[in-house]
């Protein structure tokens, strides 16, 4: 399960509204037919329109700064493990979600306890996920296509009669560069863009920065986790538990649907292996043989594309985890991740 929370903005300065981001997520919308949509949702309604979504939440922003997010993006993406023990089924998901919200809202710290009730949020479930230019696959595939872009412009000179050669001699080049392309999706060389294989399902949270009332702030972008403040002469309680939010995230999935998490798919493994890595690799030598060779083996299928892990040392090759945490940096810093 990865989470990431990142307030939406537009250039430099935080959007005045949702409707880019709510166009956004209406893609995969395009073309189809009403019964075959995926509609908004909330902690109450189903099938809500996207303009509704727009207005509330842009009606929602009293007194917040030009230089204060708006609203905030929270994208929950399962595991390919967790979709298929949902069945990749969206219905499990929009329960998922509303029982997520109910713990986004405990988290925040406050005299009075935040309710579900008090968060003003629409969510939308999307079933796509493309390639991003960072990823690993792309990135090998690179000096493939750096190659093929040089390989069409000179085809483009020779039809010109700017350069000579043999356009079909060409085209049989480009071909036997994208056929033997390290990374392939249905025969296809992998790029930017390509829709990833597999169930894809994820969740887009649009929530507001303001409560229900529009009268105050709740934002989880807080650095703090819990602390007082005076204002106007009063000490006011504020801060967002981002750890417990996390932690709640896994195990309102594990009781709602029977899961039963492996120890490198906890927050509590992935937050060692960034900033701990020979914690890490500790606690996964002292795991049971079984849990332990299934980690490795959800290691190996990971984003990061592992190669060789030992199965049978316990003291696994430092430069892995070194590549491992560079890669799940790398993730979480191009905001498709955080946990």
């Amino acid at each position: 399960m990865y989470i990431a929370i990142t307030a939406q903005k537009l250039g430099q300065s935080y959007s005045n509204s949702a409707a880019d981001y709510v166009a956004y997520l209406e893609k995969e919308n395009e073309g189809l037919e009403p019964e075959n949509q995926e509609y908004f949702f909330n902690q109450t309604e189903d099938r809500i329109a996207p303009c509704r979504v727009i207005s509330e939440i842009d009606a929602n922003t009293a007194k917040l700064k030009k230089t204060e997010p708006k609203f905030y993006s929270i994208v929950v993406s399962p595991s390919q493990r967790e979709l298929q023990k949902i069945a990749n089924n969206p219905e499990p998901l929009k329960t998922y979600t509303r029982e997520l919200m109910k713990e986004y809202a405990n988290s925040f710290y406050r005299e009075k306890p935040i309710t579900i009730n008090q968060i003003k949020y629409f969510a939308k479930i999307e079933q796509e996920r493309t390639c991003r230019g960072f990823e690993k696959e792309v990135l090998e595939n690179a000096p493939s296509r750096k190659r093929i872009a040089k390989l069409e412009n000179d085809i483009r000179k020779v039809a010109r009669g700017e350069l000579k050669g043999n356009i079909k001699k060409l085209e049989r080049e480009i071909t036997a560069l994208r056929q033997a392309a390290p990374h392939q999706i249905n025969g296809k060389m992998v790029v930017a863009g390509m829709k990833k294989e597999g169930n894809q399902s994820h969740i887009h949270i649009l929530v507001s920065r303001k409560d229900v009332t529009n009268t105050f702030s709740l934002s989880p972008g807080s650095k703090y986790k819990a602390s007082e403040v005076e204002m106007n002469g009063k000490k006011v309680q504020r801060g967002f538990h981002r750890d417990q939010f996390y932690e709640k995230a896994e195990q309102v999935f594990d009781k709602l649907f029977g899961y039963d998490r492996n120890f490198v798919e906890t927050y509590t493994a992935k937050k060692a292996l960034i900033k701990n890595p020979a914690l890490f690799r500790m606690l996964l030598g002292n795991l049971p043989t079984n849990e332990k060779a299934l980690a490795l083996k959800l290691l190996s299928k990971s984003e990061m594309r592992i190669p060789s892990i030992p199965t049978n040392k316990v003291q696994l090759a430092l430069k892995v985890f070194h590549r491992l945490r560079r890669g799940m940096q790398r993730a979480i810093e191009s905001g498709s991740i955080g946990i």
